[in-house]
């Protein structure tokens, strides 16, 4: 199982390090538009509790540019294999089971999720930043890469055209980009938007990112509520992949 893992990965890896550089220098445009626009410009008149603007948002920024990243690094390729390419018939072929496809797609998402991730730490750091990199820091990162590659997976196995695709990046993921505790806290909205928007995965990724960031603490409800959402995903996916095998 493992080296059927390995394969899936060692193919997206051989993909992305033909293109590393320019890949990198394209995933540091958005966080200096984010840092420059909150950090120096609304963020100089604010302040938060533990810190400046700056620092409350940084977290959030993590969490929502490795939501998109991971999603889109298996989302996107694998709905144009399947539906244009038919490159997935391959891997339905080849003698690898389909946990072991789900699995080393999710690894792929979670390795450019964590380079982007990177990225946005060392200019946040330059930006003049304090953030605190621990071990649930980055436990909790990959989990959230975890999460958002493979509901990126689950989604390209399901939808049925490019169209669908955008689709649910414009009414999933740019709402909760916005609204799940990445530039404010949720706890002003009104009661059952505040509700939906604090059972999602990357409200509990922003807080467990920021909590662990400034007071290092373990955030065990967000932690858990993102283990079950990956489960989740992780069985959907699977099942999914079974059903095309089949």
């Amino acid at each position: 199982m493992i080296s059927h893992i390995w394969t899936v990965v060692w193919r997206d890896w051989m993909v992305l390090k033909r293109r590393l550089g320019r890949y990198i220098l394209s995933r540091m445009v958005s966080p200096i538009f984010y840092l420059v626009a909150f950090g120096w410009g609304l963020g100089r008149n604010m302040t938060m509790t533990h810190g400046s603007y700056l620092d409350f948002i940084v977290p959030g920024i993590i969490a929502l540019n490795s939501m998109n990243i991971s999603f889109n690094a298996v989302g996107t390729p694998v709905n144009m294999s399947r539906l244009y390419h038919k490159t997935l018939e391959e891997y339905l072929l080849a003698p690898i089971s389909a946990i072991s496809y789900v699995i080393g797609k999710i690894l792929s998402g979670i390795l450019r999720g964590i380079i982007s991730s990177a990225v946005i730490v060392v200019l946040a750091t330059i930006f003049g930043a304090k953030l605190s990199l621990n071990g649930w820091f980055i436990v909790t990162l990959i989990l959230n890469c975890a999460i958002f590659a493979a509901l990126g997976l689950v989604a390209a196995l399901y939808m049925n055209s490019h169209e669908e695709m955008s689709n649910f990046n414009i009414y999933i993921l740019t709402p909760m980009s916005f609204l799940c505790a990445t530039f404010f806290l949720p706890n002003q909205l009104p009661g059952l938007l505040h509700w939906i928007i604090e059972i999602l995965p990357l409200t509990q990724a922003s807080y467990a990112l920021r909590q662990t960031s400034t007071s290092g603490g373990f955030p065990e409800t967000a932690l858990g509520i993102m283990i079950i959402y990956f489960v989740g995903l992780v069985w959907i996916g699977t099942r999914k992949m079974k059903q095309l095998q089949d």
